[in-house]
């Protein structure tokens, strides 16, 4: 996770706050300082030079110049400077480290920016809320955690970045129960939440496998960036979890025809989840065509399942057609059973026998003794007395098909005297 733009915004306008008390420094520089009572917040007293040489750095650190900008602050006398203007310039020495991703060394400046005595409130809660988000950027989740926890107990309405930062760490430490609240506190924050904070709402939602909380939220990722075709996925996934294939497919299809699905395996969804509503034929034509494009890869496998929507579509020809396809590719004859099987339900002797001796051919069938049943019958009907008996001949009696394998023969015999 790159936790760098989020801390760039920060950072310059702290730096900001040099410029913004440019009045200050005019009017204060070169006067005696007021004393102050221990209670008061730190004055804004910064002296000329002190002042040119903050700003020059400032200057540079905005041009990415950040060379010119530390030989600018060689010039500074550190054990000579107010509090006030201490702070300003190890908040300076931050933002020139954490730019050149010297994190240790940047960590050290901002602590003592805030050890300083210079800052007030509100810049030492900010300073506090940045070191959290140092911790972050190195990826050190558990620091970072335990800083943006001490943070909120003192810090005056947080906004959503800062619950969606740590759910974002406890979410790396897998720490889901933790994460989720603090994530759902960022959604809450806003009337418009971030796309990233609705997303990792959703997904630790999905990982608790609360899919009915999860639905709202991923409808609401579907509306406002409909282009993501993640969302539309996930969204139809959640139907299909809550046992709605009606308005999972409906989602897929809706994906579908904005142009969005365009990998095999969405493609291959979409279709079973047809099948899944009862809409075989659709099914099979929808994936014929996207295999016929070479959408979807013409493996053994997708003709497989194609036979079997044509199948359950009752389209036995077009079924045949697919699995024989499939058989080719097969290493086992199951395939070719099946075509001899839905052949003699056809009534289709010929095509019926060559594909049952295929099967015993190929070998790999689940019931040798059965199919070869199926090829004495299909042969049978052929006037193939001599051939059905052979093969009848070699059923096991003991076998489901050895009795009635035996009538056969006896038929056969009386034909053949």
């Amino acid at each position: 996770m790159n936790i760098k733009s989020l801390l760039q915004g920060a950072l310059i306008l702290s730096l900001t706050v040099l410029l913004t008390s440019q009045d200050a420094l005019a009017q204060g520089a070169g006067t005696t300082r007021a004393k102050k009572k221990d209670s008061e917040q730190p004055a804004n007293e910064v002296g000329a030079q002190t002042a040119k040489i903050l700003t020059a750095a400032y200057d540079f650190i905005t041009k990415n110049q950040n060379a010119q900008a530390r030989t600018a602050l060689a010039e500074l006398k550190m054990d000579k400077l107010s509090p006030y203007e201490k702070g300003r310039a190890e908040t300076i020495f931050f933002t020139l480290d954490y730019q050149e991703e010297k994190y240790d060394s940047a960590r050290k400046h901002m602590e003592a920016a805030i050890a300083s005595g210079g800052l007030n409130d509100v810049e030492i809660s900010n300073d506090r809320y940045q070191l959290a988000q140092l911790w972050v950027q190195q990826e050190k989740w558990k620091e970072g955690a335990a800083a943006i926890e001490d943070w909120l107990k003192t810090a005056k309405n947080p906004n959503g970045s800062v619950y969606y930062l740590l759910a974002i760490c406890y979410n790396y430490m897998e720490n889901f129960d933790a994460a989720l609240p603090n994530s759902r506190k960022a959604v809450e924050s806003s009337d418009k939440p971030r796309e990233e904070w609705l997303s990792l709402n959703a997904s630790l939602l999905l990982n608790k496998e609360r899919y009915k909380d999860a639905l709202p939220i991923m409808e609401r990722l579907v509306n406002s960036f409909p282009a993501k075709k993640i969302y539309w996925t996930q969204l139809s996934g959640i139907y299909t979890n809550l046992d709605d294939n009606k308005n999972a497919l409906v989602i897929q299809q809706l994906a579908y025809h904005a142009g969005l699905l365009t990998e095999a395996n969405e493609l291959q969804r979409l279709a079973d989840l047809m099948a899944a509503q009862e809409m075989p034929y659709s099914a099979a034509t929808f994936m014929q065509k996207a295999m016929e494009d070479k959408k979807i890869p013409t493996d053994q496998k997708a003709w497989k399942k194609l036979s079997d929507f044509y199948r359950n579509a009752r389209e036995f020809k077009k079924a045949i057609g697919a699995l024989e396809n499939s058989a080719k590719l097969s290493e086992s004859g199951v395939d070719y059973f099946n075509i001899g099987e839905m052949n003699v339900q056809l009534s289709q002797w010929e095509p019926a026998a060559a594909a049952l001796q295929k099967a015993l051919e190929k070998g790999g069938v689940r019931d040798v003794p059965f199919t070869q049943y199926y090829l004495g019958i299909a042969l049978f009907s052929q006037k193939k007395y001599t051939e059905a008996k052979a093969v009848l001949e070699k059923i096991p009696a003991n076998t489901p098909n050895g009795k009635n394998a035996k009538s056969y023969i006896q038929l056969i015999n009386s034909k053949i005297r």
